[in-house]
């Protein structure tokens, strides 16, 4: 698999990533060394986590894994960490809580380190100082290499980058965002996507396949037994793309993988993975094949105007102030 920069640093990582978020929970052990093993021997490096998915079950598993399974130095580990299950305060970006929430996923984890490190979202009740000092604690005691946020909207992503830049060498530069973003979520496009261009951060879209939606798999109402919009966990987080304007870029996606002889998966992968800033899709699959089919996008580049064809079926309405001014 072909392996690319992250953000502006010396880090390269696989461009496709796995995500975790069902390990632990929906996805046993088996069905985890199954994905894990699949997705190494393509190539695979980049494996995404987090302190909260399944309770840190999800860490723990992968930690188990990473024992006997696949070795630790061939694998690129990221984890985050400040969402908390409080219904008074979902984020707790301060320092005590990151650096202890660190200490706790290195120990499930069961390695020294952690290769990147994300806040999981921003704290409107901490000092943004003070999380990112966490990063800059994180990276010079040894127990991450790199430091990059999730879900940090556009203001918030510049302001955190441009202060970890103003001490050249003195703080630890953001390497990376993670955000949703497909063909049925391009909202990063607005200000997020912009912004970690110009500052070097790298983009790991998540839900990449809009949540499954993209694949086709619940045209014309169907929902799959064994899918997620089934389960009852999962189905809130998948109803939102199930609306009328889904259907018509599922149906473009669809038309395009016709048209090109592959899947609606592999068209929808590809897309956002070539798409300007973006360096990792990571993609959550249920089982090895479907992580097999999932990988099978590493030999399709989409031809222009197939690209062109989906960027105006999908494109979303930028009005002021984000529209260009020259136009108004």
């Amino acid at each position: 698999m072909e392996q690319r920069h992250l953000g502006r640093t010396g880090l390269r990582v696989s461009r496709i990533g796995l995500g975790t978020l069902t390990w632990g929970r929906d996805t046993d052990e088996h069905d985890a060394a199954d994905l894990l093993k699949t997705f190494w021997e393509a190539g695979g490096t980049l494996v995404d986590t987090a302190d909260v998915y399944g309770d840190g079950e999800s860490e723990y598993l992968l930690g188990r894994l990473m024992d006997g399974l696949v070795p630790r130095r061939d694998l690129v580990i990221s984890t985050k960490a400040g969402s908390v299950r409080d219904p008074d305060r979902r984020f707790d970006g301060s320092r005590r809580h990151l650096l202890s929430a660190l200490d706790a996923s290195l120990a499930r984890l069961g390695t020294e380190y952690v290769d990147v490190w994300h806040v999981h979202a921003y704290d409107p009740d901490t000092p943004l100082e003070e999380t990112l000092q966490a990063l800059d604690t994180a990276v010079a005691s040894g127990r991450a290499r790199y430091a990059g946020v999730s879900n940090f909207c556009g203001w918030q992503l510049a302001k955190a980058a441009t202060w970890q830049l103003a001490v050249p060498g003195g703080r630890t530069r953001l390497a990376s965002t993670q955000m949703e973003y497909s063909l049925l979520q391009r909202g990063v496009e607005r200000e997020v996507l912009p912004a970690a261009l110009d500052l070097g951060v790298g983009l790991l879209p998540s839900s990449p396949l809009g949540r499954g939606v993209l694949t086709g798999k619940y045209r014309n109402d169907a929902t799959p037994a064994d899918s997620r919009g089934a389960s009852e966990y999962l189905a809130p987080f998948v109803a939102p793309y199930l609306d009328d304007t889904a259907a018509r870029i599922v149906d473009a996606v669809t038309t395009a993988a016709d048209g090109l002889a592959v899947t609606a998966l592999q068209v929808a992968l590809a897309w956002v993975r070539d798409r300007p800033g973006v360096t990792a899709p990571v993609v959550g699959a249920r089982t090895a094949q479907q992580l097999a089919a999932a990988l099978s996008v590493e030999a399709l580049t989409l031809p222009d105007e197939i690209c062109r064809a989906l960027d105006d079926v999908s494109a979303p309405v930028h009005r002021y102030p984000d529209h260009d001014w020259s136009t108004l």
